[in-house]
Order: C-alpha cells, then sequence, then structure tokens
C-alpha cells in the first residue's frame, strides 16, 4: 500500500481544510456497465458507460476523445444543472450520477459518454427516473474493488476536514460547512407559493452508504407546473416529462402522485448537493466534505461556491 504521499502534496488545501485518512484504500469499479436514455434540458439521447480506473486518477469524464475532470475547476454555472466544461466540450446534468458516485464510494472511474449526434460539442448524462437510484442499481451490480494504480499499488483514501465555518450568501439563500466528527447534511427549501410544497427540512445524521441509497437516492427532480412553458422557452428541460420529474402545481398540488417520501423534493436537493460537493475530490480521495453542511434554498451555483471557497479559490 501506498500512503497516497504524492497525492498529499498536490491536493488543494486552504485555511478551511485539512485531508486526513478515512482509513479505508481507494476504491473502482469491477467491471463496466452502460445506460442509455434521454436527457432532462436537450431532450436527446445519451449513452454512458462506467468503467474501472487506476487509483489516484480520480473521476473523469470522456467524451469525443477529450478528458474533462470531475473537478470544480472545470464546473460553470448552468440553469438547473451542473455543467463541465473544458475547450470547448460541455458534459451537463453531472449531478445525479457524480452523487451516486461519491456516496457509494467509486472514488475511480472513467466516464465515457456518446451522444445522438456525434458532431455536437456539447452532451448530457441521461436524466433516467430523475433520481440517482438507477446509478446506484448498477454500481451495487457491478461491484466494487480496491483500486490499485500504473505500478500495481494501492493507495489510501483521504477525506477533506472542515477547520472552522464557512459560509456562502446569495440574498436569503446560503450554505454553510461547520467543523464535525462526521458527515452531516441539512437542508431547507421554502415554496410559499406552492403549498403542496412549502416549507420542509431534511437532516442525515450520520451520512453513510446505506443512509444514501435508502433515504436519498430515489428521490426524484422537481418543477413547478406554472413554470414549465417559461423552462422550455429557454430551451431547458425538453426532455422532461411525468416518467422523470415529479411536478407540482400551485393550484393543484402533485399531478403524478405518489411521492416516494413525503419530503422528496428536499430529499432531492441533498441528492444534488452530495453531487455538487464531490467536485471538490482530487486524486481519487473523497470529495464530499467531513463537516456538517447546512444549505438553505440553495442551487447548483451556491453549491459549486461552498467548494470553491474551501478550496481558496474565492
Amino acid at each position: 500500500m501506498t500512503l497516497s504521499g504524492a497525492f498529499v502534496a498536490a491536493l488543494r488545501s486552504s485555511i478551511f481544510v485539512s485531508w486526513k485518512s478515512t482509513g479505508r484504500l481507494q476504491q473502482t469499479l469491477s467491471g463496466s456497465v452502460e445506460r442509455s436514455g434521454k436527457a432532462l434540458h436537450s431532450g436527446k439521447v445519451s449513452k454512458v458507460k462506467l468503467c474501472p480506473e487506476f487509483a489516484g486518477e480520480g473521476r473523469y469524464f470522456k467524451f469525443r476523445s477529450n478528458l474533462i475532470r470531475a473537478t470544480i475547476d472545470f464546473a460553470e454555472e448552468s440553469p438547473l444543472c451542473t455543467t463541465l466544461c473544458k475547450d470547448g466540450f460541455r458534459i451537463r446534468t453531472v449531478e445525479h450520477l457524480l452523487s451516486a458516485l461519491e456516496a457509494t464510494g467509486v472514488d475511480n472511474c472513467r466516464i465515457e459518454i456518446q451522444n445522438s449526434e456525434p458532431e455536437e460539442f456539447d452532451a448530457e448524462i441521461p436524466i433516467l427516473d430523475g433520481s440517482a437510484s438507477e446509478w446506484v442499481k448498477v454500481i451495487e451490480e457491478v461491484g466494487l474493488e480496491v483500486a490499485i494504480d500504473r505500478h500495481g499499488n494501492s493507495c489510501e483514501r483521504l477525506a477533506p476536514h472542515v477547520n472552522e465555518p464557512v459560509s456562502i450568501w446569495r440574498n436569503d439563500s446560503f450554505v454553510a460547512a461547520f467543523p464535525s466528527p462526521t458527515v452531516r447534511l441539512t437542508y431547507g427549501i421554502n415554496f410559499p407559493q406552492v403549498h403542496a410544497i412549502g416549507s420542509q427540512w431534511f437532516s442525515s445524521s450520520p451520512l453513510d452508504n446505506l443512509f444514501y441509497s435508502e433515504q436519498i437516492a430515489s428521490s426524484r427532480t422537481f418543477c413547478i407546473y406554472e413554470e414549465v412553458e417559461q423552462l422550455r422557452s429557454a430551451g431547458l428541460i425538453k426532455g422532461g416529462s411525468l416518467e422523470n420529474a415529479i411536478v407540482c402545481s400551485s393550484g393543484k398540488g402533485w399531478l403524478n402522485p405518489p411521492l416516494r417520501f413525503h419530503d422528496e423534493p428536499c430529499r432531492h436537493k441533498v441528492l444534488d448537493l452530495i453531487g455538487d460537493l464531490s467536485l471538490f475530490a482530487q486524486y481519487g480521495n473523497q470529495g464530499l466534505p467531513v463537516a456538517h453542511i447546512v444549505a438553505y434554498k440553495g442551487g447548483h451555483a451556491l453549491h459549486a461556491d461552498l467548494v470553491r471557497r474551501l478550496s481558496g479559490v474565492i
């Protein structure tokens, strides 16, 4: 076993974070697995292949021979999803897949993408049923194994521990990280104009693989019915349907019940948060900070800004 000494030296550090051992080795998939489906925003069909990768390589996307690492360095602000961009190539809606990979411990993974129009510079991850449950299912089916590097050595898995409180605000929305011995996530949302959603809070303590699989992964993305036409006019949710999202009307309530949880919208925000915070991962180490993360009325841009703040970028 190597102790990731070279990786420790290269890890992104700041006054807010210290990297410490998790007591286990980096992992990867035991084999390759594919899934295809319609993308939420473009409405086009794409295929994703998850492949094993060497220890220390981390998670990255391969699209038309271009490699884009799943790190905050390549995240760009985009409406209603998380997008990675490099050299003009974009991978959209990565948050559900990255959430599942981070939560289930797939530290190193090559993610190959093919879309229906091979000349395009943009690709999008299939939305599937709007949750991360299908990704968790395929990961469990293929299984995990200890990853080895190109020299045949295993690598220790490190995790970023938050040393002092840090927060990011946008108007009345915020996301904050507080020192904690374990990973805890607390999220609040507020939709006063949609009574069926209203104000919700959800908290996990502590967060582990089993809790994620049973309590978070199956929560689906949601939208407000009265906003659908506006979003489609803006070129978004072209692939959205009652099969891949839960839709709520301000006057009629939920249009496609039943919900999987009474607070499913809030749980889905936690799912998104995990995917976005996974962008802190480097060299096959844990991305999700060991901290109590508290968010209120957050979104992908705010989540990404917390990662940047923890990285010392902003």
